[in-house]
């Protein structure tokens, strides 16, 4: 017999700590988040990549979104987001996903991304270009935001005087908003791609990444409208978030650890591979997105029953003592390959590739600029966003030196 456990109020600021105490008691457990909606979250490694892999946990937010409202609270309001947003492979089993993931490789393809490194290098120049030595700066809006969502803008062809819109449209999406803000981001950010489709689709294709992947063909099979509008949704918030959220981390976390930002100073060919170790360590998503349970499912000794919302906290499987020694300790020189940071299955996240190019551009790039980076508040006086999906912060004071 399970105990339901309540999450405390200061999870989101602390929550290694509770996926500690959570993880010493066993690999899942039947708990209500911060703001009441009773989950069943997987805090071991083992057990997490199986509730990323196993078919009888699904995504299938047609079929099984009502559940949000089953195990709620009953003075839970609702999140009236726009579902015109979440037909995406995200949201979806195969082989709907199959097919949506097919089509989006056709655009998305590893030679495509290594050939944006001269422009995300050049991005990043012009960034740093603007910084000077003693300034003290939010290194989040001067650096850390701006090169993403200047990226995915031209990767979808966006004019990047939209970007502060897109900024707090997908703020407001990814946090605990009043429904009138949801509704109001949601309709904002639906009206905007739609009309940047039909833009894109009216005009001759040409070797740009989104015009190939609203031209992408397979067999006579292609992306309809709707379905373009959710994935430029997903690719633009996705796309710029993880990234934002994985250079703010491990910027934070090397000025936690100055005996690591040395080694990396001293040896910068290190810090591609270092990604993997900032990814495990505090990576952009704690939370993974909606699953449920299809039918009776055993994890680790735990059976969960069906039609149960199952949560998967990436950062606490990433900090799991039985997969990596030392876990909560930063290793820049870690093997940290196995991580779930992307996910895991066929869900792994799809801009993988260039969220690693962005963090390899932009931490050899600053640490050649500013060896002596400090930060510029107090440690416990800095605040993470309101989600239990995104793990980032609010602003990331530093010194530039």
């Amino acid at each position: 017999m399970t105990t339901l456990t309540q999450l405390p109020a200061d999870y989101i600021q602390k929550p290694h700590e509770v996926h500690d105490m959570l993880r010493a008691e066993g690999p899942v457990q039947e708990v209500r988040l911060p703001r009441g909606l009773k989950v069943w979250l997987v805090t071991r490694y083992d057990e997490a990549k199986i509730a990323l892999t196993d078919p009888r946990i699904s995504k299938n937010v047609h079929e099984g979104g009502h559940l949000f409202d089953v195990h709620a609270p009953a003075n839970a309001g609702r999140r009236d987001f726009n579902p015109a947003l979440s037909e995406h492979m995200l949201n979806m089993d195969a082989p709907g996903h199959t097919r949506l993931r097919k089509l989006v490789n056709k655009a998305f393809t590893a030679r495509r991304i290594e050939l944006m490194r001269p422009r995300i290098n050049e991005i990043a120049a012009e960034l740093i270009a603007k910084l000077n030595d003693g300034d003290e700066v939010d290194l989040l809006e001067t650096f850390a935001f701006p090169l993403p969502i200047t990226v995915i803008c031209e990767l979808l062809g966006i004019p990047i005087d939209n970007r502060d819109e897109f900024r707090e449209w997908s703020n407001t999406l990814l946090s605990f908003g009043s429904n009138e803000d949801i509704v109001h981001a949601s309709g904002a950010m639906f009206a905007f791609l739609s009309g940047h489709v039909e833009k894109v689709a009216a005009q001759e294709p040409d070797d740009t990444f989104f015009s190939a992947l609203v031209h992408a063909d397979d067999s006579g099979d292609r992306l309809n409208t709707q379905e373009l509008v959710s994935m430029a949704f997903l690719l633009l918030v996705a796309g710029h978030e993880t990234t934002v959220n994985l250079i703010g981390n491990a910027v934070l976390s090397l000025l936690r650890n100055p005996d690591q930002m040395q080694i990396l100073r001293e040896r910068p060919e290190l810090i591609p591979a270092s990604g993997e170790e900032f990814l495990r360590l505090e990576g952009p998503v704690n939370i993974a997105t909606f699953r449920y349970t299809k039918e009776p499912i055993e994890l680790g000794g735990v059976t969960i029953p069906e039609n149960e919302l199952v949560m998967v906290s990436l950062v606490a499987a990433n900090r799991d003592p039985e997969r990596y020694p030392d876990a909560d300790k930063l290793d820049v020189t870690r093997s940290a390959q196995g991580h779930v940071a992307f996910g895991h299955g066929i869900h792994f996240c799809l801009g993988a590739p260039l969220a690693r190019l962005e963090f390899d551009v932009a931490l050899t790039q600053l640490l050649a600029r500013f060896p002596n980076l400090q930060l510029a508040a107090e440690p416990e006086t800095l605040v993470w966003r309101d989600s239990t999906l995104i793990r980032g912060l609010h602003t990331l004071p530093v010194r530039l030196a």
